[in-house]
């Protein structure tokens, strides 16, 4: 690296540490003339950072906002910091929030020393995170990074999965994309060994290796589509389509996007698609809209609805 390049990356560095600085202070601090922080200002204005120059008393340089996110400067602290609450956010269930913080900790992460990194993993393994008793099992952050990397790099992954029933298998995988519905993690993947697509869910998955090799990238299906249809009905034993006498979006409010799909059927009925492996237990949940419905199959879950109608109307008689 130049001596210059250096400067100017030293006087980025202190442009982002505080508000103001005057040309003076930073000729000190860089050990320049003025004439030459004026130069290395011009710089960084070139690469697109946006420095603004005041005068008066309470003058000087100061970093802006622009119209584009220019590359930050962070001090090794600063760096653990931002990512521990990556990983953190990651994690939660916040809508929208997962991904986008999943792709800035995998870029941070690209470039972190290894002795930082080591300092985020030990911070995030000290630390115990209240949440409800009913929350789903949180994803390993080492887990999330791996499968971000392979998909972006197109990287043949091995990993031990555990299915519904409890069963472990090994998988040999091509990961294509990740998909969260703010509750859980999911990865879209070929399965080399079944030769088949698969929907995985991230907190089944244990000692996730990427292997180093590539894959040739097949035509993919839609990724959220895929999850939904599978996350929505081929684990259970009982998928059930139902009709409601209510517009979609009401309908929608009472279930998660994440265990339904719901298509709307004229102006005000709707129908909804879901699963569960047991008929009584899905005939409560489908009746907590509050609204007229209909099952249209199977004739397990239509019976189911039959018999807790009749035990609900006894227990209100009574």
């Amino acid at each position: 690296m130049s001596e210059t390049t250096a400067r100017v990356l030293q006087l980025l560095g202190l442009l982002q540490s505080r508000r103001v600085w005057t040309s003076e202070e930073l000729a000190e601090r860089l050990g320049v003339t003025t004439r030459s922080v004026r130069r290395d200002v011009e710089r960084l204005r070139d690469l697109g950072y946006p420095v603004h120059a005041s005068t008066g008393h309470g003058g000087g340089y100061q970093l802006g906002a622009g119209a584009a996110l220019p590359p930050l400067l962070l001090d090794p602290e600063e760096a653990v910091a931002m990512a521990v609450c990556l990983r953190l956010a990651a994690g939660g269930s916040v809508a929208g929030v997962g991904e986008s913080a999943l792709r800035a900790l995998s870029k941070l992460d690209q470039v972190m020393p290894a002795r930082l990194r080591s300092q985020v993993a030990a911070v995030h393994e000290t630390t115990v995170t209240l949440t409800p008793t009913n929350t789903d099992v949180p994803v390993d952050p080492e887990v999330l990074m791996t499968l971000a990397r392979a998909c972006r790099d197109h990287e043949h992954v091995n990993a031990g999965y555990t299915d519904i029933r409890g069963n472990v298998t090994a998988r040999r995988l091509e990961p294509y994309q990740l998909v969260t519905t703010g509750r859980r993690w999911y990865l879209l993947t070929f399965d080399r060994d079944k030769q088949d697509w698969r929907s995985l869910r991230l907190d089944r998955m244990a000692d996730v290796r990427a292997l180093g090799s590539i894959f040739t990238p097949r035509q993919a299906p839609d990724a959220a589509q895929y999850v939904q249809r599978a996350i929505t009905s081929s684990p259970y034993r009982y998928v059930a389509r139902v009709r409601y006498h209510a517009p979609r979006d009401v309908v929608a409010q009472t279930f998660s996007a994440a265990s339904v799909q719901i298509e709307a059927d004229g102006p005000d009925t709707c129908i909804l698609t879901t699963g569960a492996d047991d008929p009584a237990i899905m005939a409560l949940y489908l009746a907590m809209p509050g609204c007229e419905f209909e099952v249209l199959e199977p004739v397990e879950v239509a019976d189911a609805v039959r018999t807790a109608a009749e035990r609900l109307r006894r227990a209100g008689a009574r």
